[in-house]
């Protein structure tokens, strides 16, 4: 009885402070994600998690959660619901599914255990007939206090900048800009909290500025820093309210040795972990083979396929890769259950693998290569959560089940930037750009203020000639180390700058060739001399590095045992990612819960680290930063 009072006291208590602070409240429905209902009422899914602790351990249907007022809300809110206008009925058959069934209909699963409900209990069976529910999708618009203002970004301003003039945390800025990209740029219009300009915060050159990370508390950021708590709290007073925040923007003191961000991460060995979950994974390969484009009983021909037919010899690489990834989990007791799909490059032959499999007790799906085939996957399995990996591209729409293994090419030339910047050493620095890539040398030129820049020339009409004379270079380097940016995709502006880059270096004007960019153009250049990019120490940001060879490692000597050959980069990739995946699924429940930002993995050329964006998916923010040294590409330091 008296806990049954206390619980009573509580519960008024809680809806009490709910209504003080003129909270919501929201009741859990089948299928919801915090990440689903942060996005619902425009908070973070950390704002959720500090009022209500227990939704990290599970997320019950039904659970009353408390969600806190939102900073930052549109002018009109939209919002889509589904009624139902009426119900059909279906016979179940032999071997059918609650899946094929749902896909059939263009339902959910949970659309249709909810108007049948013993299905929450009890398996399909033949014979069942099932209630599936119509529907028609309800768009409400609402009109809501005007809390925002466009701003327009300015030069030197990043994200973090922007947030703390504003009073907000990064996460907020990026919830409010679902659109904006990894790097901002002058002109860029975004929409911020509605404050008085006079209550604008300043940038003060003379004091540092900091980030804060994940679960990141006021010991951490002492040893970091050496800064007290009070000391913090005395640069900034919003602390004393509210405490540290994730991607809160906070003063520091200029003595404090930072770079924004630059945070250095430990590699994760995690062959060496006690495996939690040893349970034979499930996992889905879908590649563009199109072999029904081969004849398989002719050798000849087969032959010619994998020489001319460069994603079918991309696809078999890489799968190469996956299958003695698997290998080696099983070797270190992880057992895995492989289906492979031939996706044909069709988005048609990609829907019917969906229509006719079941994929919701897999464990991931790696694939398809390119983006829309992979957009049509996630969307598909997205009701059942279940991760989808992008082994190479970039997907223009990152659902929140969707791992985009590749770094993004904002996060490259982030990620070189901070490589420069953390040499406290003074630098003298060149840009030279074409006019293709003229914001990009104005970002450079935003981060180093005193670096000169050069154009290529332009033709008698105006338009980019893609060259520079040697005169545009006089007077341009100083005895020491020079920097130069070259940022360019075209090949015949890149020869033309490395050549005479090269007759300029000497002993005295020593010159280091950077690029923030795709280095493609450079490395596989026909007219770009490799000896030329190794006299300049060619340095620039890689998705991954090479090996050096020759090496003791396993998966290389079994590789070149079978096959004759050393493993290119595309089998290579198959097994790092692959491994990765395995070993990640068996040291968590999931994938989801083995993808934290602290946890930073490498294998033989690649590295993983996730961070999860706010209302998306997945991206790894591991990048290599490499060098040619001596005709070799190596890690840089």
């Amino acid at each position: 009885m008296k806990k049954l009072v206390l619980i009573t006291l509580f519960t008024l208590a809680s809806i009490c402070f709910v209504q003080a602070q003129n909270f919501k409240q929201h009741k859990v429905k089948q299928g919801e994600t915090i990440e689903e209902i942060a996005k619902l009422y425009l908070v973070t899914p950390f704002d959720i998690y500090a009022l209500n602790p227990d939704a990290k351990k599970k997320l019950t249907v039904g659970t009353v959660l408390i969600i806190p007022t939102s900073k930052i809300r549109p002018d009109e809110a939209v919002t889509e619901t589904k009624e139902v206008t009426g119900y059909q009925y279906h016979r179940a058959k032999k071997k059918e599914t609650l899946y094929s069934i749902a896909k059939q209909y263009n339902v959910t699963v949970d659309d249709i255990k909810k108007y049948n409900t013993y299905l929450y209990a009890n398996n399909l069976q033949k014979g069942d007939k099932i209630k599936i529910p119509k529907f028609k999708t309800v768009v409400a618009k609402a009109e809501v206090s005007n809390t925002l203002k466009k701003y327009t970004v300015q030069p030197k301003e990043g994200k973090w900048r922007v947030a703390y003039k504003f009073g907000i945390t990064v996460p907020e800025l990026e919830a409010l800009n679902p659109n904006m990209g990894e790097v901002l740029q002058p002109g860029d219009v975004l929409n911020v909290p509605n404050i008085a300009d006079n209550e604008e915060k300043a940038i003060e050159e003379n004091y540092n500025y900091y980030t804060v990370q994940k679960s990141e508390g006021y010991m951490a950021l002492n040893r970091k820093f050496g800064v007290t708590q009070e000391e913090l709290e005395a640069l900034n007073p919003e602390l004393k309210e509210g405490g540290l925040k994730l991607g809160m923007v906070i003063k520091i003191p200029g003595s404090a040795n930072t770079v924004m961000g630059s945070d250095e991460f430990e590699n994760t060995d995690l062959t060496k972990t006690n495996f939690e979950n040893l349970k034979t994974k499930r996992l889905a390969l879908m590649l563009p083979y199109r072999l029904n484009r081969i004849d398989v009983d002719s050798v000849q021909e087969a032959k010619s396929a994998i020489k001319n037919d460069t994603r079918l010899s991309i696809s078999l690489d890489f799968h190469v890769g996956v299958e003695m990834a698997l290998d080696s989990a099983k070797q270190l007791g992880i057992s895995t259950n492989l289906k492979v799909f031939d996706t044909k490059d069709q988005l048609s032959e990609v829907s019917n693998i969906l229509k006719n499999n079941d994929f919701s007790t897999y464990d991931a799906i790696i694939g398809p290569l390119f983006p829309k085939n992979l957009e049509r996957v996630a969307a598909s399995v997205k009701g059942d959560h279940i991760p989808v990996i992008s082994p190479f591209t970039t997907p223009e729409n990152l659902y929140d089940n969707v791992f985009q293994t590749v770094p993004s090419s904002e996060l490259m030339q982030k990620e070189m930037i901070r490589f420069v910047k953390r040499d406290s050493l003074p630098k003298h620095i060149v840009i030279i750009a074409d006019a293709k890539n003229k914001v990009v040398s104005d970002q450079l030129k935003s981060e180093f203020v005193a670096a000169k820049q050069i154009f290529s020339r332009k033709d008698k009409d105006g338009k980019d000639s893609n060259y520079i004379m040697i005169s545009d270079l006089e007077d341009m380097f100083i005895d020491g180390e020079n920097i130069v940016f070259l940022e360019t995709q075209n090949e015949a502006f890149a020869s033309n700058v490395t050549s005479m880059l090269n007759g300029l270096n000497n002993e005295e004007q020593h010159i280091v060739l950077m690029t923030t960019q795709n280095s493609s153009v450079f490395l596989e250049g026909k007219n770009i001399s490799n000896y030329h990019l190794s006299n300049l120490k060619f340095t620039y940001p890689s998705a991954n590095k090479t090996i050096i060879t020759p090496t003791t490692n396993g998966f290389i000597t079994k590789y070149k045992s079978l096959y004759g050959v050393e493993p290119n980069r595309y089998a290579i990739r198959g097994f790092d990612l692959t491994l990765d995946i395995l070993l990640r699924l068996a040291s968590k429940e999931n994938l989801y819960e083995a993808a934290t930002p602290e946890l930073e993995t490498e294998y033989l050329e690649n590295k993983f680290r996730y961070v999860k964006k706010y209302f998306g998916g997945y991206y790894n923010e591991a990048v290599y930063i490499v060098k040619y040294d001596d005709l070799t590409i190596v890690e840089a330091e």
